[in-house]
């Protein structure tokens, strides 16, 4: 199976563009545009940070985002989650925060495009990626008449109707610049984990967070260890797909002696990097969650990488029996195999939290525990629609343990956390999301073109993380649901190239 010219767009498109660049800094508007870039520089150089960095921005956006959409969609992605980092030390509030209006703004100037190229505005193709989504937004939509805070539900429910509009809206302006969505959620994880490896080697100072005595737990711009390993762990997996889709190209013109294409090595030295930094900042998390998920994600890659499931399940049994033998042969660093082994022996044989001696070194475990049991009081109370989206926080007080107060807005269990809001009904319609998103990524990797199939099994890493760390944290916050609903689009593009060649063919 082969697709024509304008599908097979993960080589073809990149050339193309690349081949334009120089033409347009040639031309006069090109020069122009670096000339005004340069006198921009020289006089925000005279200002400052403060004031400078955002007027950089705004510039960079009035001149960027006219020639392109994407432009605001990987602003969109870098600087969305500054959410926390905005709200802990701005003085002011504000009405909206950063990825709120980086979201306006790429929506605005997706349709304004449409419109400039005379192109239907509210065409609607019913891909079955976008038709989960709906659906799930239906079922969460229950929560509006069964919880008492209707601004929690509205800004918990909000969440799957952006990422319905982000696919409605991909699906149509980048069907041939997929490629750049996954550059978009890279680059956003490496400049995060460039400020969570950092804070690790000392950059916050606090002291609640030390670990081995001297250095400190990474949460970049997410305020808290567990989500920045979160966000670390869900775009790892696509990073090292790249980067291994790469290095099979090297190593294929090696052994055949061909010419190898320079921007293919660009591409393997720039994903290469970026899988190391955002693993290390995933290690610097220091979160157990972070680190089955992650472990979990690339045991199914190792399976689905060759395209004989057999060659997979042997790598991924002798990958398995490798570090069995490690742990047993008590190779992994002291620090590291503590940390798992005491929690998961807290975690499997604790089933009531009350009563439980508390100190500092099963603290943590403890106190989600707790969470979970609060959970689950709420899920027996309203076993079938919940207590509504949103509202595990304002019900928590009547279902809490004694010695537990603070409700910390969610569960700490993603999945007790939508027993509990939503009942048996939303659960079951969450569960049966993912069961749809997986399916569909798995044929998926039917995909002909090399890079796409490789993407392809990187999001089937991406979903395995979420499932498995989803246990242990909610992943649904500063602004990282906007990231899992790009690779939702990057996956519809992906199925629709193999829905349209088999059609032509």
């Amino acid at each position: 199976m082969a697709l024509n010219g304008r599908l097979i767009i993960s080589g073809r498109f990149l050339a193309t563009r690349a081949s334009m660049l120089p033409a347009r800094i040639a031309s006069r508007p090109g020069l122009a545009l670096v000339v005004l870039v340069i006198v921009a520089a020289a006089i925000f150089s005279f200002l400052p940070a403060s004031l400078s960095v955002p007027l950089a921005l705004a510039v960079l956006c009035l001149l960027l985002i006219p020639q392109t959409p994407l432009t605001a969609l990987v602003l969109l992605l870098v600087l969305a989650p500054l959410r926390t980092l905005i709200a802990t030390e701005a003085s002011a509030v504000f009405p909206f925060d950063v990825g709120q209006i980086l979201f306006g703004l790429f929506l605005l100037s997706s349709l304004a495009q449409d419109i400039a190229r005379r192109r239907p505005i509210l065409r609607f193709r019913p891909d079955p990626v976008l038709l989960a989504v709906l659906a799930i937004c239906m079922v969460f939509g229950i929560g509006a008449w069964r919880g008492g805070d209707i601004a929690s539900w509205l800004s918990e429910w909000l969440k799957w109707v952006v990422i319905a509009i982000m696919i409605w809206r991909l699906s149509e302006t980048a069907r041939f610049a997929w490629a750049w969505l996954v550059f978009a959620v890279v680059l956003s994880a490496g400049a995060n984990a460039l400020v969570g490896i950092y804070i690790f080697f000392g950059g916050s100072g606090a002291d609640h967070l030390v670990i081995m005595s001297r250095y400190f737990r990474a949460f970049g711009t997410f305020g808290q260890p567990n989500p920045f390993g979160g966000f670390m762990g869900i775009a790892l997996p696509l990073a090292i797909a790249v980067s291994l889709c790469q290095l099979e190209y090297v190593l294929a013109c090696s052994r055949q002696r061909a010419v190898i294409d320079w921007r293919r090595v660009i591409l393997l030295t720039m994903s290469g990097f970026a899988s190391a930094l955002i693993l290390a900042a995933l290690f610097a998390s220091w979160s157990r969650g972070a680190w089955l998920g992650i472990a979990a994600a690339l045991a199914l890659m190792l399976v689905c990488w060759p395209r004989r499931l057999v060659q997979g399940a042997a790598l991924a049994l002798v990958g398995a029996a490798l570090l069995f033998a490690s742990a047993s042969a008590n190779l992994l660093p002291a620090s590291i195999a503590n940390r798992l082994t005491t929690a998961a022996t807290d975690l499997f044989t604790i089933s009531d939290a009350r009563g439980i001696h508390i100190h500092a070194s099963n603290y943590a475990v403890i106190e989600r525990l707790a969470h979970w049991q609060a959970a689950r009081n709420m899920a027996q109370h309203h076993p079938f629609f919940g207590v509504g989206l949103g509202n595990y926080a304002g019900a928590y007080e009547n279902y809490r343990l004694i010695k537990w107060e603070d409700p910390l807005g969610h569960a700490h269990n993603h999945y007790l956390n939508i027993l509990a809001e939503t009942g048996i009904v939303g659960l079951s319609a969450y569960v049966g999301f993912w069961l749809v998103i997986f399916w569909l990524t798995w044929r998926t990797r039917r995909h002909p073109d090399r890079l796409a199939r490789s993407v392809a099994v990187g999001l089937l890493g991406c979903w395995t993380y979420i499932a498995v760390h989803s246990i242990f944290d909610n992943l649904y916050v500063n602004n990282l649901f906007l990231h899992i609903g790009v690779l939702l689009s990057v996956l519809a593009i992906l199925r629709s190239q193999i829905t349209c060649s088999l059609k032509v063919e």
